[in-house]
Formats: C-alpha cells, structure tokens, sequence
C-alpha cells in the first residue's frame, strides 16, 4: 500500500489518523508542524499529504505552496488539507494553494478512506494492480431552475450512454427530497433507495450493487427515499463515499441534483468532472446561469468543468442561442431540440424516450449530445499525462 504523510499538530488527531490508515494497510508518516512537515515530505516521498491548515511555524496553506514550487516536473503528490472551517474562502485559499481535496473536521473515517483511495488512483496509477479498472467519470447534471428538463436530460442521457454506445452506467437521483426518477420510470416506493446504504453500518461495493435497481434499459439506479423526511439520514460524508464507490465500479457515474447550491450539492458538485447546466431561453434562467457561473468563479473550480446545455433550443422565446451566449459571455457547449409532446408523453408513460423512441427527433438530438460527451471524454483521456 502507500506512504502517507500526516501533518497534524493535535495528538489525538495523530492517533485517530495513523489507526485508520493502518487498518487500511497504509504506512504512516507523522509530522507535528508545518516546519517538519515539509522537511519529511522531501526525504520520505510520501504517495499522499494529509495537511491540517493550523499549523505552528509553516500553516497548512505555506506548506502546500512550498510543496508545489519544489515539486520537479512530472511530480504531484496528492494533498488533502483538513480543516474546521468549510466556508468558501477557506477552500479556495486551499485549492489555490495547492491541495486536492478538502476534508472538514470532524469527518467519518470511511470518507477519508474513499477520498484517499480516489486520489491515489488519480494521481499514482503505479500503486494499483495492472487488473484495476480506471474511475469512471462521474457527470452531475444541474438545472438553472426547475422545469428546464434536467431530470428528463440526466435519464436519457445515461440510458443513451449504455445503449447507444455500450458503456456501464450508474444513475443517481441526488435529489434526496423530491427526486423524481421513479415516477419518470415507473417505480414503485417498494424499490430499494440510497437511505439502505447510509443506515446501513459499514459502506462498501457489496452493499452497494445490492441496493442498485436494474431499469430495463439496463442502466443500474441509485434511487432517492421514497419519504422526503428521509433525507437527513444522508450526509455529505455517505454521498462522497458512494459515489467514490461508484466510480469505481462504472464508466459513468450519472448524478441528477436539484437547483440549491446547498453544502451537499457543492460536496457533489466538488468532485464532479464534468457539471452540465441546463438551461433554456428565458431572461430568469440566464440570470441564474450567470449566478451559477459566478459561484463557480469564487469557488475556484476550472471553468472547463462547467458546460451549458440550452435544452429546447428552437423553441420561440424571443432569445436566440447567439442572444443567450452574448448575454452570459460563454459559448452554450450543447443544443437538444424541443418536441414537448414526446417529452411529456414519455414521462406520463414512465418510458424513457431514448429507451423507446431513439429514432424519433428528441431521442436522436440526446444520442448526439451523449456521443459528444463520450468523444469529449474520451479525447481527454488520450490527452491526460500518464504520470504526475
């Protein structure tokens, strides 16, 4: 297993880390300061940096710079700054500096277990056997505002993927309170729901495949509670862990959020690699797509991981797409077309119109915009570096 540096000033801190890692197989280096901790980073080589931000002598954020500018070309070593603070300025200052990932004390030890495991597969290939599959790429659809047709695109989407172009996928209703997949595909409340995996007392793949519902496109689903009071049973701390999981197991990991930019959408949102906004044409939507775009700007994520999809593009709104793109000051990445009466058709039967109409113009503008979005992937895989 791998070297992991830990930079924590709290003994008990110290104690809780070296124990989990352990168990895990991990072997455990542990500095006190930020002084010590940049000191054994460069004579230990450690696979990953587990970083506190208050630290004596050199704070978290120093040591991750002084990291970064020592590092030599085609080196990354992994850092993950925790930290009892999980405002925005506080990530920022984190990412910017250099670190990964964040953590927010307290944590669960099995998020820290899945978000180590995550970044040691990203970035030290090399320690995993030549048999593992690579993460899948995890894509979270957003609506601009309700009734854009974010739900509708996020199922089509994903069954397009696996039937279209033959590859595993997972889709997952992440709106724990209101989701809707089961009524746009036609399953019960009996069904098995997210809230089996977090009550459940240890989280793994096992759990996981067992709680999955099979559609008969053969897209597996994660469903939301059947109750909306059963949402709080789910924490930030289940849905990285799951979705790591999930990752690990399928090319896409599909996830369908609603419109709050609450602290669970933005755990979500953070380890997404792709977030496609859906929109359409109308002034209030393209007012919160630009609000949507600034909150991206402050949170300091890439600007690429973001692409806008104008759902019913031909639609008469009085906004044309080239109107649309100078009032954002963005190019809209992705068009699909409108035809209302197949879309509403296909959700009052629980059909997915990709699953049983694929020829018909909605479907076929879906199967365009997926195949878009697995070239896009696959270029960047071909164009990512073999090593960090």
């Amino acid at each position: 297993m791998a070297k992991i540096l830990v930079v924590d000033d709290d003994p008990n801190v110290q104690r809780q880390l070296q124990y989990t890692l352990k168990q895990e197989g991990h072997q455990v280096v542990v500095a006190g300061d930020g002084a010590e901790g940049f000191r054994l980073w460069g004579v230990e080589e450690p696979a990953l940096v587990l970083l506190d931000v208050m630290l004596p002598k050199l704070d978290g954020y120093q040591v991750a710079r002084k990291i970064r500018s020592e590092e030599g070309e085609g080196r990354h070593v992994p850092i993950i700054m925790l930290t009892t603070d999980g405002g925005v300025e506080q990530r920022v200052q984190g990412l910017r500096a250099g670190a990964d990932d964040y953590l927010i004390k307290p944590f669960h030890p099995a998020e820290l277990v899945a978000r180590i495991r995550s970044l040691l597969a990203r970035f030290a290939p090399e320690l995993s056997s030549d048999d593992q599959r690579p993460l899948g790429r995890l894509h979270v659809f957003y609506g601009a505002k309700g009734g854009v047709g974010t739900t509708t695109l996020a199922i089509n989407a994903a069954i397009g993927l696996h039937r279209e172009l033959g590859r595993k996928v997972v889709l997952v209703d992440g709106n724990l309170q209101f989701g809707d997949h089961r009524v746009f595909l036609d399953l019960g409340l009996d069904r098995k729901s997210i809230v089996d995996i977090a009550s459940a007392p240890a989280v793994d793949a096992d759990l996981i495949r067992r709680v999955l519902v099979r559609h008969d496109s053969g897209v597996d689903l994660l469903l939301a509670p059947p109750q909306p009071e059963m949402a709080e049973l789910v924490t930030e701390a289940h849905i990285g862990q799951i979705l790591t999981i999930l990752r690990g197991l399928y090319d896409y990991v599909v996830v369908d959020v609603d419109k709050r930019l609450d602290d669970f959408n933005l755990h979500i949102l953070d380890q997404a690699e792709t977030i496609f906004v859906v929109m359409t044409a109308d002034l209030s939507c393209l007012k919160n797509v630009r609000l949507v775009l600034e909150t991206v700007g402050h949170l300091g994520w890439e600007g690429g991981r973001v692409k806008l999809v104008l759902n019913r593009s031909n639609a008469f709104t009085g906004i044309t797409v080239r109107n649309a793109e100078s009032a954002l000051k963005r190019t809209i990445e992705y068009q699909i077309v409108n035809e209302y009466r197949g879309a509403i058709s296909a959700l009052n039967s629980g059909a997915p119109f990709v699953f049983t109409k694929p020829d018909s113009p909605l479907g076929r503008s879906v199967l365009d915009f997926v195949r878009q979005v697995d070239r896009t992937a696959a270029t960047a895989a071909e164009l990512a570096p073999t090593t960090r």
